[in-house]
């Protein structure tokens, strides 16, 4: 519930502002003490009048004209807030935020606090899209800051996009969400792993693999989120790690994630293998790089170590996780793979479906048990997945008697 919280709203220049009034609505409802603030531009989309009869509170527009409410307004602000969500989030908010411009008494307000921070961004498809947009929302996010992905359908231009502010029920949704999440890892320390590991032929060229590093960098961010203290161990990734990690550790090769991992292992008490660990490496890398001098170029592969089976091989009360990317036969094989290895569950997908292979945002996916059930479900957000990953996870830590789920299907 979202009770006695205190959520400041922040409100830019978009034509979906009329949306928010029904957000802050349904807050107050819910029990929240909500305050507003609005950029001048958004003030000709929406009177500042309607959110102070919706929320009971004034609204903050001016950086020097609201004195009678707090002494050094932008400060008392930042600091009432247990959460600040933007709504809608304009191109040139997140470009100001972005790069600290503290111009106005909301980008201001945002630079004085330490706050989690929800953005919603809206506006027309191209400016979405447009590389200076996506470089502002990838530093926000290596920031740490949650952001609400725009949907996508018809926009007030009279285009049609990605670029909608999502609906206010969606919204709250997620604010309640944040509230509401329960630190089911509280005291529990989590290994995750995640990314391609690449294996050098030269010092300019390497065996690698498709992954993105997304899953894994998902479910770090939901042990985070459950009160786990997690090290998350990458190979090559596109994004950027969650804040709040005990351990960040990068690495490249097969060889110094199976060290890494092994350095650790025995104190902690989950590892959640997802990262894709390359089965080959090139037995003697050139110390050169290597010149086409020839038709044909012969590498002669060695075997990696298995890290998931010697894991398995030496585990006691650790619960252990392996991932199953597969194109046939999935079940079938992500079974032997977690008998074999001695997993408490595996994650077995088909990487040639549409929405569940490499360098997207979802999955389609299936959780397989020591004792033969399988929980099968349909495609979701990568995010989505991840919790359910954790929250399995969490029932085998807290149970003295690991128990097993029957067959569902979601």
């Amino acid at each position: 519930m979202l009770d006695k919280k205190n959520i400041l709203i922040g409100v830019t220049g978009g034509i979906a502002a009329y949306k928010v009034v029904e957000v802050a609505s349904r807050l107050k409802k819910s029990g929240a003490n909500v305050r507003v603030m609005m950029t001048a531009a958004a003030t000709e989309f929406v009177s500042p009048r309607t959110f102070e009869e919706i929320t009971g509170n004034a609204v903050f527009v001016e950086m020097f004209g609201d004195a009678a409410h707090f002494h050094v307004a932008h400060i008392a602000l930042a600091d009432f807030a247990d959460l600040i969500l933007i709504a809608p989030a304009t191109a040139n908010f997140l470009a100001k935020a972005a790069h600290g411009i503290a111009d106005d008494l909301l980008t201001t307000t945002i630079l004085a606090s330490d706050k989690p921070l929800l953005i919603a961004p809206s506006m027309n498809t191209k400016m979405f899209l447009n590389p200076a947009t996506q470089e502002n929302l990838r530093i926000l996010k290596a920031r740490g800051v949650k952001i609400l992905e725009p949907a996508i359908g018809e926009l007030a231009c009279g285009t049609s996009g990605k670029g909608r502010l999502p609906e206010p029920v969606e919204i709250y949704a997620v604010v309640d969400k944040f509230f509401t999440s329960e630190q089911i890892l509280s005291g529990k320390k989590v290994i995750v792993t995640a990314g391609g590991t690449v294996e050098a032929i030269d010092p300019v060229r390497y065996i690698g693999n498709r992954s993105s590093g997304r899953m894994g960098y998902e479910i770090a961010s939901s042990a985070l989120n459950s009160g786990a203290e997690v090290v998350l161990i990458s190979g090559k990734a596109e994004i950027a790690p969650p804040n709040g990690l005990k351990e960040f550790i990068k690495v490249e090769s097969a060889l110094k994630m199976r060290e890494e991992v092994l350095k650790r292992f025995e104190s902690t008490d989950c590892v959640i293998m997802s990262a894709a660990v390359a089965d080959y490496r090139v037995k003697t890398p050139a110390a050169q790089k290597i010149k086409k001098d020839s038709e044909n170029l012969t590498l002669e592969l060695v075997k990696n170590p298995d890290i998931l089976r010697e894991l398995g091989s030496i585990k006691k009360n650790q619960v252990l996780v392996g991932f199953a990317a597969e194109t046939q036969n999935i079940l079938e094989y992500a079974n032997k793979k977690l008998v074999e290895k001695n997993l408490d569950f595996i994650v077995a997908n088909d990487v040639t479906l549409e929405g569940a292979g490499f360098g997207v945002s979802t999955n389609i996916a299936s959780i397989i048990w020591r004792n033969g059930s399988v929980e099968s479900f349909s495609k979701m957000s990568k995010a989505d997945l991840a919790e359910k990953i954790v929250a399995r996870v969490a029932d085998l830590l807290n149970n003295d008697k690991k128990l097993f789920p029957v067959n569902t299907n979601q």
